[in-house]
């Protein structure tokens, strides 16, 4: 009569022992190597779209305009042959492309040869300004794209430099380039405050340099996150009423994630003079460069 409670008793003992052998961390018990499963880890690969080193060795610190007198005749058939597509995609933006007359300028931009970009500017006076730039793909594989930058004196949406629209057509633009090497990373920051509405000038500060007030981190910076992708930094020394920082976050795969434009904060940057002693009362060398950016191989 005491079978029933035996039974269980032996499953559970059982049970157990079968645990135990089980375990391959026990003391004095290895597992054969043929039933080790190792998987090997592969090393992550940074995604760069702007690795360095690949930068135009010698950086265009500025956009170039050019009037249509200036293009060249190429480029100026190419402009005769996007308008009617330019008037279809500013009709929605109630720029009234078809009245009035615009005069515009070619927007030089190296970093994206695959494009011709030109800005339009209708001047009916103080306060009346209307503003805005063009992308035509130079062979046609493409769609002409506009940036809405001003009406009648006013932004439209939110500012150009900021717009989800302006990100959107810079990175349809850039997805319809077809590089052989990566894009210089400054000329590619340049050309996107061009067709947000600036006459970008970035500014390198140089051993020469003479005494005067610069915007601090007014040095173009390239930098790479731990994650990838990349953040551009520069100054539009040009930006009026006062200079002016950009920021510019990409993803691992080249896509404009957002923009940033503000005032760039001022300092006050001087040459000491030859034997002038630093803090420690060592000499500091002859045009030595107090909080002195970074200074780009020649």
């Amino acid at each position: 009569m005491e079978s029933p409670k035996i039974l269980p008793i032996l499953l559970a003992v059982f049970s157990l022992a079968a645990v135990c052998l089980a375990q391959p961390d026990q003391p004095g018990r290895e597992l054969p190597e043929a039933q080790l499963k190792v998987r090997p880890v592969p090393d992550k690969k940074l995604s760069m779209p702007f690795p360095p080193g690949s930068e135009t060795r010698a950086h265009a610190t500025s956009i170039e305009f050019r009037t249509p007198e200036q293009m060249s005749e190429q480029d100026k058939l190419v402009e005769a042959g996007a308008e009617a597509a330019i008037q279809e995609r500013t009709t929605w933006a109630d720029m009234d492309f078809s009245e009035g007359k615009w005069n515009y300028r070619q927007v030089v931009c190296p970093a994206l040869p695959g494009h011709m970009f030109l800005q339009f500017t209708r001047n009916n006076g103080t306060g009346d300004v209307s503003v805005f730039s063009a992308s035509i793909p130079r062979q046609g594989d493409g769609r002409v794209r506009i940036v809405p930058i001003q009406r009648r004196g006013y932004s439209l949406f939110s500012p150009a430099p900021i717009n989800a629209l302006t990100i959107s057509a810079f990175n349809h633009i850039r997805a319809e380039e077809s590089p052989d090497t990566p894009p210089d990373w400054l000329g590619t920051a340049l050309c996107y405050a061009a067709l947000a509405g600036a006459r970008p000038e970035a500014f390198f500060m140089t051993r020469d340099s003479e005494p005067q007030t610069f915007p601090a981190g007014s040095a173009p910076m390239l930098e790479i996150p731990s994650s990838g992708g990349a953040v551009i930094r520069f100054t539009d020394m040009a930006g009026t009423p006062r200079p002016m920082e950009w920021i510019m976050t990409f993803n691992g795969k080249g896509k404009l994630l957002k923009a940033a434009h503000s005032p760039a904060t001022m300092i006050t940057a001087k040459v000491l003079p030859q034997g002038t002693a630093d803090l420690k009362g060592r000499p500091i060398p002859q045009g030595a460069i107090v909080a002195a950016p970074y200074v780009p191989n020649p």
